[in-house]
Formats: C-alpha cells, structure tokens, sequence
C-alpha cells in the first residue's frame, strides 16, 4: 500500500448496546462490497436475538445497488454476538476469519459443552493467513496477522482503510486487553507496530468505541500517524516491556466483559446459533464459576 492508495467507501454504523462498529466498505468504482464485524441483537434480559442491525446493513447495501462479497470478521468476539451467519444465509456471502480461529476454538468449545464444534475453522467459509488477499472488485482484501487480543485476530486492509478489530482503540483509549485465554500482552504489541508501519495517512477503523472523560460521542476513524503519535498506551516511544507492564496491570483490574459467555458460544460457531436440543429449543450454556 503506498501513499496513492486507492480509497474505497467506508460506512460506519454504530451498536449503542454494545458499543460495536460494524462497517460497509465498497469500492466505488464497481460497487462490490464486504460487511466487517456485524452485530447479532441479542437480549441478556430475555434470551431473546433479532437480526435488526444486520438487516439494516444489509438494506443499505441493497439501497446503494451494491454487490456483497464477503461477511469479513476481525476476530471471535467476546462482547457481541456476530450476525455472519444470518447474513451469510440471506446473501450466500462467505464468511472469512484468521486461520487460527482453530485455536480460539479449541480453548473455548469445551467451556460450553459445543461438542458440535470441530476445532479446525470449518465452521467459517474462508480462513486467511498473514499476507493473504481478496478480491473486492478493483479493490485488494490484505490480510495482517495481528495476534495478541487473541490468537486469531486479524487486520483487514483495503485501499487506504485498516479494519483493526479491538487491537487498537481511538488514541484517547487506547489499545485491546490481553488477558483472555491465548492472548499475551508482548505479542499485541509486536501486532500493533504491524500497524504502525503502514503508511501514516492510513485510515484506520475501530471496532469499538466507549466514552472517555472528554468525549461523550462515539467515534470510529483515526489515521496511523494519530494513532503512532497520540495512542495513550502504546505511541511512539513507548517500549514493548513499558507496555507489557501497563497492559497486564490494567487487564488485572478489569471485569468480564457483559456478554463474553453468551457471545463466545455463538461466534466460535461463525454466528449460528446452538443446535436444537431433543425438546426442540436452543439454549446457551452458562458455565458457573469457571471465568
């Protein structure tokens, strides 16, 4: 990617439940498209799930007159439920995640008793590799290996845009915890100089966002060079042990996030829901005393 980077159509849309971002990326000039990190509406009150957000996207792609051809995931995450497989179903478009998914997995599949899951990423339509790329009309799909948060984390870049997933955060909060089974702080740090030697007027988007003492708004789109110079964890200048024992205090003093136990069981399984068990109803399972 150089400094002419062609520079594709991004669309933000925000999750206020959440927290998330879900994005539309398009290429202008052919109308081909890719959904990143969709949210599957989901109610810890009542259990109950609806694809609103999703749809949503989905509508303004069909408003837009564009084509999806692809369902891309950042990572597995452990605060939202993803929506790919519900997208998936309604548009054929394949679902892509890092190749290691295998591992996250396999740490994760047996806490919930998900004997249907094969550790090995089949459930998803496509697994991607550092170096990796995708076809997105003119536009090129990179893959960056960017590990740490967990070990299937990936960045996505597309023209001038990185989609960084929660290995980075806006400037003012900062960068992802480390602290999940398969993380480590020393390699979410190798992840995030990955980044940073991307060109500096690199787009760089989020998928979360949480207000600050400043900032009330959510906000979504930084650049590498704001990022290098202002991330208030890990600017330049910061070394990899400053880091490391920033980060392992801080993820010391932090809780479970609220959905990690309903979310994990879902997106291990690329979005679809458990199986029906022998009463004919799904269920979610919530191991006790155990995270």
């Amino acid at each position: 990617m150089t400094a002419a980077s062609p520079r594709p159509d991004v669309a933000g849309f925000f999750d206020a439940a959440t927290n998330t971002i879900s994005y539309i990326v398009a290429d202008p000039a052919t109308g081909t498209a890719a959904i990143v990190d969709p949210v599957l509406d989901f109610s810890q009150r009542d259990g109950r799930t609806s694809t609103a957000g999703a749809d949503r996207l989905l509508a303004e792609i069909e408003a837009r007159g564009l084509h999806l051809a692809y369902v891309l995931e950042t990572h597995a995450h452990a605060d939202h439920l993803t929506a790919a497989h519900h997208i998936h179903e309604r548009t054929g478009a394949p679902i892509v995640i890092g190749r290691h998914i295998g591992d996250v997995q396999r740490i994760f599949a047996p806490l919930f008793g998900a004997n249907d899951v094969v550790p090995d990423g089949s459930a998803f339509s496509r697994l991607v590799d550092e170096d990796d790329t995708l076809p997105l009309g003119e536009l090129t799909i990179g893959v960056i290996h960017t590990p740490g948060h967990t070990p299937a984390c990936v960045t996505y870049t597309i023209g001038d845009a990185a989609f960084v997933g929660d290995t980075l955060f806006q400037p003012d909060y900062g960068t992802a915890r480390a602290d999940f089974p398969g993380g480590d702080a020393a390699t979410l740090y190798r992840s995030v100089r990955k980044i940073f030697a991307l060109p500096a007027n690199t787009r760089v988007f989020t998928c979360h966002d949480y207000p600050t003492q400043d900032r009330s708004e959510p906000e979504w789109e930084s650049t590498v060079a704001e990022q290098r110079a202002g991330n208030v964890h890990v600017h330049d200048g910061v070394s990899e042990a400053d880091f490391v024992a920033m980060r392992s205090a801080r993820d010391k003093g932090l809780a479970a996030p609220q959905l990690i136990l309903p979310s994990l069981q879902v997106n291990i399984r690329a979005g679809a829901l458990p199986p029906v068990e022998a009463d004919g109803r799904r269920y979610l399972r919530i191991p006790l005393d155990t995270i």
